[in-house]
């Protein structure tokens, strides 16, 4: 089995910031979006308005979809490869998503756009794998997440400048744009991480056996039905956020700043897990996290059905939508670390199915979430306590596997 490098080819912090940034791709393509919801509703989906949310989770689905063939590809032929090909179908996504005319080729060029990233985002934690491992590389997850906040806090802004100026439409643009800069940073400053004598070429049988073998370890499951759940919670609220604060609040010209304020508190979970992870371990703090989650969103979900609308309540819905962003801060790179680290050797193929199973999963969790939501954040708060709850348990019997494996 390769051994992760002790060093990365560039220093530290510029790997951390490049890694953030070409991570950032997929959080830009969907908080940019979401001012563009209120006009795509209008112009594509007028007679049915609750799918204008699909605008979100389409781009998620082409995303877990494209992880599938990430993994195994950037295993056999390097991450260089595969990330700029993901960048080139992620803007030809982007250009067909420009000259869409209705809802079904919008979403379908959404699919696209996400089947694209899926080989940036698959390559950038491929590498990390390459250089890092165990605690460290959570710790080091956790300051890439930090940098990868910045993008939420800023991308609606951004996105409503553009509507303002040139039309919804516009935003398709600025993906092209970044992602051209971003892939021009890796070109330049990155050199290719996994060395010739460490790939795994693409035969059916040895992507069975590592399929097989990764399977049969039982952290590897649970922690990727984890991920599904809290991924699948971000995504519910994501994808009716700005509906919340536009029909439950009346607040949607302010959803930016708003936003932007819910991202940078959000962003200070990666520097709480930086500190505490390499103390009390992985699976301890997240745990602890999703049941100070089961509290909050039990608490929002009493407060939704007994207060008036008024300030009381909007204090209580930004609490809860805050807690749950600092919740995927705190759980979801912890939880990749968490299953990454019995399959080092099959890193790609490894990172295609969690992120594979994770995202798809959460979109099955995150539509009917979104597609329930009325004018109240009651089922919202109903589906992320359910989640909780379940995500939760699931580390239960995470701690009943640690403990049988420290007796043996």
């Amino acid at each position: 089995m390769p051994q992760p490098l002790s060093q990365p080819p560039i220093g530290r912090v510029e790997f951390i910031a490049l890694i953030a940034m070409i991570s950032a791709t997929v959080a830009f393509s969907i908080d940019a979006m979401l001012p563009a919801l209120p006009q795509i509703k209008a112009e594509l989906t007028a007679d049915a308005p609750e799918r204008a949310t699909l605008v979100i989770t389409s781009f998620v689905f082409g995303m877990g979809v494209g992880t599938l063939f990430a993994g195994p590809l950037s295993d056999a032929v390097g991450r260089r490869p595969v990330i700029f090909s993901g960048f080139a179908l992620y803007c030809v996504g982007s250009l067909l998503a420009i000259q869409a005319q209705t809802l079904e080729l919008l979403l379908a060029a959404r699919v696209i756009q996400g089947i694209g990233v899926a080989g940036p985002r698959i390559g950038a934690l491929a590498m990390v794998r390459d250089l890092y491992a165990g605690r460290e590389m959570a710790q080091l997850m956790s300051f890439v997440l930090l940098v990868f906040s910045l993008v939420p806090a800023i991308a609606p802004a951004l996105g409503a400048v553009i509507i303002w100026s040139i039309g919804w439409r516009g935003i398709f643009g600025a993906f092209v744009v970044f992602s051209l800069v971003m892939g021009g940073w890796y070109a330049w400053r990155m050199t290719e991480t996994l060395p010739p004598t460490a790939r795994r070429p693409i035969r059916m049988s040895l992507l069975w056996a590592a399929l097989i073998e990764m399977l049969s370890i039982p952290m590897v499951r649970l922690s990727m039905l984890t991920q599904a759940l809290c991924f699948g919670m971000l995504f519910a609220v994501l994808s009716t956020t700005h509906q919340m604060f536009d029909l439950t609040f009346d607040m949607a010209r302010s959803f930016p700043a708003w936003f932007a304020l819910i991202a940078v508190l959000a962003a200070t979970a990666s520097l709480v897990n930086a500190r505490l992870v390499l103390r009390l371990g992985m699976r301890k703090l997240i745990s602890t996290i999703l049941l100070v989650q089961i509290v909050i969103s039990g608490g929002a979900l009493t407060a939704f059905g007994t207060l008036d609308t008024g300030l009381a309540l909007f204090g209580v819905f930004l609490f809860w939508i805050t807690s749950l962003f600092f919740m995927a801060g705190m759980t979801l790179g912890n939880l990749n670390a968490l299953a990454m680290e019995p399959v080092g050797h099959i890193a790609g193929l490894a990172a295609s199915l969690m992120s594979s199973v994770a995202t798809i999963g959460a979109v099955f969790v995150a539509v009917p979430i979104g597609l329930a939501f009325t004018g109240s954040p009651t089922p919202v708060a109903v589906g992320t306590l359910v989640c909780a709850i379940l995500a939760f348990a699931l580390t239960l019997r995470m701690r009943s596997l640690e403990r049988v494996v420290s007796a043996a």
